[in-house]
């Protein structure tokens, strides 16, 4: 298995080299050059195995001639298996890992939060972190982590790296922008080799920082930049398993399966359009954005045009430049670099962008998409606990009220990603009314614990001078 960059001017790689690249030396993002293609009969096989199983399944051709399959099943089994398997503590509190909840008649809830830090993002960040282990033991090697969080992506970074002896990360988040827990489960995670970095900024600041630092890493005396955010494709090759595991669970292969996504940096709906591009039957994949609606506005008006960054009550969302909707364009443009660079270069350049009718159309094909503000946000947590008592945190209800929306039939599953627990984000739970949810037992003391953090300027010299500092 090869790996092509969006840009198309950057050496192909293996994956073990993905993995540690980040973005591409031409300032693209690493795709598959070939997408493995499971048959109708092959999936169906897979039908009753474990959520550990079933990784193994769908994983194993992205690391083919890297990682050997005993130690590929071995990293999978301590990521996500159950106590019979790892002989120890649970990564995942649920032994279902991603258990699927019914909210109404042909309407589901794939409860993503089951992690250590209540996140979809565990999901990715817990094997990432072991696969990293692995791979600088077997080269010898010492990096540096640098990623940029609009909440969750830092806390299950840290959570899943901070084991590495190999490695020392560094964690960006704007400054006040992030909920208490979010902050909390990061800054409370105390480690010699684990620096948390509140920049006085937004998201886009703190992902532009990382990605100009990406390109030049001369600040860091001859050390390599590794990333954590979604740029990294181990990242979405993981997110493509639990699409697999709720259409199996659902009567897939055998029948379609839709899917509703809040989304703000497009990696985690770009792993369910991979999933149907391997062979999963997906009818449906609708893009459910708050009001820093840029993914809505390009597929539904083709509006890509930034605009000024909002503070909402679904923080994990307020993201302005998409890094991964660059891997659906590369595709769009069927697979032209140079076409997709020009692309990002008008995206990017504070304009905006049209994309062209033929490529929309596909868009459109491929996508459904509904944005909803913060006042509907807190409307239909209300309703939706009126109506089932399901307590939804503001990004979740943003996706299942896109489920409803947009969703084509009511013959097909339609599943909603739950991509955090509501006890992360409990202002909106207030203000709707309901009682603030509680911490589960393994969070209980967080607001009692040290934390340690610092605050700088939204300044990349500053950030860097500090980051040269802190690593000697």
């Amino acid at each position: 298995m090869k790996y092509i960059s969006t840009r198309g001017q950057a050496p192909a790689l293996n994956f073990e080299e993905v993995l540690l690249a980040g973005l591409a030396t031409d300032g693209g993002l690493y795709v598959p050059e070939q997408l493995p293609q499971f048959s109708k009969e092959e999936i169906a096989s897979w039908a009753g195995l474990s959520y550990a199983d079933l990784a193994k399944k769908v994983i194993a051709p992205f690391v083919a001639d890297t990682i050997p399959q005993a130690d590929l099943d071995a990293i999978i089994d301590e990521t996500y298996g159950t106590r019979a398997a790892t002989e120890g503590k649970n990564v995942f509190a649920h032994d279902a890992v991603a258990p699927l909840k019914q909210l109404d008649s042909n309407l589901w809830l794939l409860e993503l939060f089951h992690g250590p830090t209540l996140a979809f993002k565990d999901f990715a960040l817990q094997l990432l972190g072991r696969l990293l282990d692995y791979v600088l033991e077997k080269r010898n090697e010492r990096v540096v982590i640098m990623g940029a969080t609009s909440g969750d992506t830092g806390s299950a970074a840290i959570e899943g790296c901070k084991r590495c002896d190999n490695v020392d990360i560094f964690i960006l988040h704007p400054h006040q922008r992030v909920s208490d827990v979010q902050r909390k489960q990061m800054t409370t995670i105390i480690g010699d080799n684990i620096h948390n970095l509140a920049i006085k900024g937004n998201f886009d600041d703190c992902q532009q920082m990382v990605k100009q630092s990406f390109a030049d890493q001369s600040f860091l005396g001859g050390r390599k930049l590794v990333a954590v955010n979604s740029i990294n494709w181990a990242r979405i090759m993981a997110q493509i398993v639990y699409y697999f595991h709720a259409s199996l669970s659902l009567g897939g292969p055998h029948r379609e399966v839709s899917f509703a996504v809040p989304t703000g940096n497009f990696g985690d709906i770009f792993a369910g359009y991979l999933a149907k591009g391997m062979g999963l039957p997906v009818k449906q994949l609708v893009v459910a954005t708050n009001v820093n609606d840029i993914l809505h506005r390009c597929i539904s008006a083709n509006d890509y045009s930034p605009q000024e960054l909002v503070h909402t009550l679904s923080p994990s969302m307020d993201i302005m430049v998409s890094s991964n909707f660059e891997r659906l364009l590369f595709d769009l443009y069927g697979r032209d670099g140079k076409a997709t660079g020009e692309l990002m270069a008008r995206m990017n350049g504070g304009q905006g962008a049209e994309l062209e009718p033929a490529r929309l159309a596909k868009a459109r094909e491929l996508f459904d998409s509904y944005r909803l503000d913060d006042e509907g946000c807190i409307d239909y947590i209300a309703e939706m606990f009126e109506r089932s008592e399901e307590l939804l945190d503001p990004h979740t209800a943003i996706g299942v009220k896109a489920a409803e929306v947009c969703r084509r039939d009511s013959e097909t599953p339609m599943v909603a990603l739950a991509t955090a627990h509501p006890v992360k984000f409990p202002e909106p739970v207030v203000k709707a009314g309901l009682n603030s949810p509680e911490l589960p037992h393994h969070l209980e003391d967080l607001f009692d614990r040290e934390e340690r953090c610092t605050v700088l300027d939204n300044d990349l010299a500053a950030v860097h001078a500090h980051m040269a500092e802190q690593l000697g």
